[in-house]
């Protein structure tokens, strides 16, 4: 059972949804985002930070929060991106699209008006981050969710920091530290990324059973180091990650994802930390 967590308002009457993300540290893969409204009518027992709970749970109670939720929606960035931006630009991003997503099904289901005024504009993307202008405003995802969401009382995110968009389009946001262990909203969302990001990465263990993905699932582990040191660079790779760089250089490769203006690092790394740092 989650600890007792004081929401400022009352989700069983106001919409709440909560955001949190899977895979920041793995040297490769998507790094993935889970937004998720629940429905008090129908709870959901059990819930929890996922990396608290066994395999077979999460798929459970995964499959019990998409055919329970009042909504919910699944974010993604790519390597690529990880690689443009840098982790944390890009879990903005992930973290964008799965709020997108959360509220397209909302609207879906309970029609437009549960939103109120809503305006359409450009979905999100690694070039769009990186204008100077985006940066320098540390306004991250600029002016780029699928919607905005004057119905939706308060989103809460794991973690100390919130993707700047989110404000910018009117929400009430919060930073819930160790959210996933203390919000339902939250760890139903951790769940979805984590078992989404799971997913993908026994689909790559199929294809590639060689580099032991089902095993580590992308992190650093000692097995996964000696495999890639022998293996290729796949494109799954996060090529900007310092042991991925490092082998990539080792074998006189260039990693054309890397290889930026001086001034875009400046930009990016004024604020953020160094665009090649591997997160904790």
């Amino acid at each position: 059972m989650l600890p007792k967590f004081t929401y400022p308002l009352d989700p069983r009457t106001a919409l709440v949804c909560g955001i949190d993300e899977a895979g920041r540290g793995p040297l490769m893969g998507d790094v993935v985002a889970g937004c998720v409204i629940l429905d008090y009518n129908h709870p959901i027992a059990g819930l929890n930070d996922s990396k608290q709970l066994s395999e077979a749970k999460r798929d459970e109670l995964a499959a019990q929060i998409k055919a329970q939720a009042r909504a919910f929606g699944i974010g993604r960035a790519s390597p690529q991106e990880i690689d443009e931006l840098n982790i944390l630009y890009a879990t903005y991003l992930a973290m964008i699209r799965a709020f997108t997503a959360m509220t397209e099904m909302l609207v879906q289901k309970e029609g437009p008006e549960v939103l109120g005024a809503q305006a359409d504009v450009a979905s999100a993307s690694a070039a769009d981050i990186l204008t100077p202008q985006l940066v320098d405003n540390k306004a991250t995802v600029g002016s780029l969710c699928g919607r905005s969401s004057g119905g939706i009382a308060l989103v809460l995110i794991d973690g100390n920091r919130i993707p700047p968009q989110l404000p910018q389009q009117g929400l009430s946001c919060e930073a819930v530290v160790k959210g996933d262990a203390r919000v339902a909203e939250i760890a139903a969302a951790s769940i979805l990324a984590k078992t989404a990001r799971d997913a993908d990465l026994y689909a790559l263990d199929k294809l590639y059973p060689e580099y032991g993905f089902a095993l580590h699932k992308g992190y650093p582990t000692p097995l996964h180091l000696e495999r890639i040191q022998r293996l290729e660079i796949l494109p799954c790779y996060r090529r900007s990650f310092g042991p991925v760089r490092k082998i990539l250089e080792e074998r006189g490769l260039v990693a054309s994802a890397v290889v930026e203006s001086s001034a875009t690092k400046e930009r990016v790394q004024g604020s953020q930390g160094s665009l090649f740092e591997l997160p904790d």
